[in-house]
């Protein structure tokens, strides 16, 4: 079906339900199907078109156009729409370009204000970047031109519809079964426990994964720019999301604001999806004001750098000196757990970092390799083969005796 008979039918159907506040999607499929036979004699639809053609054209009015069957495909876990130069996926850890593509800019802008406006949030050329979700809980970021010079861009993320558990991480390679009992312990024991990683690695699903040990009788406060996190069996969960200012640039909601507001919910514990910024001041007090157990997640390169970029955010918002920042850190961050991808695509926890506290003579941080990804080699199919390989004991195991747990 050529892109000028599909505009034109659009347009028809379009006409037709302008007015009508609320359409069920059996009405949408009889309108489509009684303007396939009325136009038959305007154009020649071959017989083996219109099954696809009924489905496009209800993806367009009802879902999200094209990319719909992307989204309904589980093995696609990235979608990018580079504006109407061409639309790439991640399948199985590997970028290729879609055959479809959207041939009409405006086409592709309905689809950005159709995704914004489910979330109660606004793209224009005033306020042409912005972040969203989609229903099913997929990560979506939208640029709009004249910031986007080669038209809108569409990133969005798809997470599993149900949540990644341990053992299937144990089964992909990505960690092995000791390192899971020893991280089962820390949470159960209310470590404070950082995810780093860059992106793409795996660090909110590994977020999720980990959150499954967090004790059912605790009250859990999940705070997130974009709702992504699947936290499953807490019962006493609050879960709150960050808001953009409007198109006058206030009332925004800010991490900062909503962990100010968590500290007075009574947390057990405190769910951060991402720190990013400032709101690091706001998530080391919290951390050094009795909220142990408290998990976050960020963007490094390695756990010392995770270490770096925490101290630069920290005085982002606030003027501190450097000693008094790096002391609220060891303070507050028992364990940092970094994700990586290899060369062969796949996501694998390369490093576990205690930190030990705080050198007052050197003034840095005195941290530890706990477990670190060592490799073996590849195998016949090019896939990395290594292990996580144990080169300390926990030192700061006061946590686990507290609990009852053996080190």
């Amino acid at each position: 079906m050529d892109e000028q008979k599909f505009t034109y039918l659009r347009e028809r159907l379009m006409e037709q339900l302008e007015g009508y506040r609320e359409v069920c999607d059996e009405e949408i499929y009889r309108s489509i199907d009684e303007l396939i036979l009325q136009t038959g004699g305007d154009f020649y639809i071959r017989l083996s078109e219109r099954n696809d053609l009924r489905r496009e054209l209800f993806n367009s009015v009802r879902r999200l156009d094209i990319l719909q069957e992307l989204l309904d495909d589980d093995s696609v876990t990235e979608i990018m729409v580079n504006g109407t130069e061409g639309i790439f996926i991640e399948r199985g850890g590997r970028l290729q370009r879609w055959e479809k593509n959207f041939h009409s800019r405006e086409r592709l802008e309905d689809i950005a204000q159709q995704i914004v406006g489910r979330c109660n949030r606004i793209v224009n050329e005033s306020v042409p970047i912005v972040d969203a979700r989609l229903e099913n809980g997929a990560r979506v970021n939208i640029v709009m031109p004249p910031v986007a010079l080669n038209g809108p861009v569409i990133t969005i993320r798809r997470f599993p519809d149900q949540p990644i558990q341990m053992d299937q991480l144990i089964r992909w390679g990505t960690v092995s079964q000791e390192v899971v009992d020893f991280l089962r312990k820390l949470v159960y024991a209310g470590y404070n426990i950082f995810i780093s990683g860059g992106t793409g690695s795996g660090k909110t699903t590994f977020m999720n994964a980990l959150s499954h040990y967090i004790p059912k009788d605790e009250r859990v406060i999940t705070i997130e720019d974009n709702a992504e996190l699947q936290i499953q069996g807490v019962a006493n969960l609050v879960r709150m999301e960050a808001r953009n200012a409007n198109t006058e640039g206030e009332k925004a909601i800010t991490i900062r604001d909503l962990i100010k507001s968590s500290l007075r919910m009574r947390p057990d514990r405190i769910l951060i999806g991402e720190i990013r910024s400032s709101e690091a001041i706001d998530l080391l007090q919290a951390l050094n004001t009795g909220h142990d157990g408290s998990i976050s997640t960020g963007h490094a390169n390695s756990p010392e750098d995770m270490l770096s970029r925490i101290e630069t955010m920290v005085l982002m918002g606030m003027e501190l000196p450097l000693p008094a920042v790096r002391r609220q850190i060891a303070s507050g961050i028992d364990v940092i757990v970094h994700l990586g991808r290899l060369r062969d695509k796949s996501r694998k926890v390369l490093q576990i970092l205690e930190i030990l506290g705080f050198d007052h003579q050197s003034g840095e941080i005195r941290t530890q390799v706990l477990y670190e990804f060592e490799e073996e080699g590849e195998n016949e199919c090019g896939a990395i083969v290594g292990r996580l390989c144990k080169k300390a004991e926990l030192q700061r195991n006061y946590k686990l005796q507290r609990a009852g747990c053996q080190n």
